[in-house]
């Protein structure tokens, strides 16, 4: 796979480095392929990231959300040796990264037939929408009238 260098970048922009991390961070994670995974939108600002991992319990599996990143990881503790003549269901230790969005909040997860499911929801806080500012000083139809025949 070809990889880029960001290096020059740097020392020509200023405040743009979490948007270099997050093209480094997804070139790494083209390479990596397990566990397979799902990404939804289910409404306007409700998503949903449905990872395959079969073979792993809801014991074995564990999801940290941080700032603007969600990580689940999985390990598979081998209890008792056991010889396979074929084994096509990996149970290798995995770590998968997704970054979200400012204010994209994980809401809950649930394990149902060999899929993790994690719901994310967008809440933009009252401070952050956008609102409609009324203009101070604006005179009325009637107020502008009388204003041009006082002129007159």
């Amino acid at each position: 796979m070809r990889t880029y260098d960001f290096s020059p970048l740097f020392r020509s922009t200023i405040g743009f480095d979490r948007l270099f991390d997050l093209a480094e961070t997804a070139q790494r994670a083209a390479e990596e392929s397990y566990p397979p995974y799902n990404i939804e939108r289910l409404a306007e600002d409700r998503y949903q990231i449905t990872l395959a991992v079969a073979g792993f319990s809801p014991d074995e599996v564990s999801i940290t959300a941080e700032q603007n990143v969600v990580t689940i990881e999985g390990g598979k503790t081998e209890k008792a040796e056991r010889e396979f003549l074929y084994r096509g269901i990996s149970t290798r230790h995995f770590k998968r990264q997704f970054n979200l969005a400012d204010y994209v909040q994980v809401k809950g997860a649930a394990f149902d037939n060999g899929l993790l499911k994690i719901e994310l929801v967008r809440e933009i806080p009252e401070a952050m929408k956008p609102r409609r500012i009324a203009i101070a000083g604006a005179t009325s139809s009637n107020n502008v009238h009388q204003i041009e025949a006082k002129a007159a």
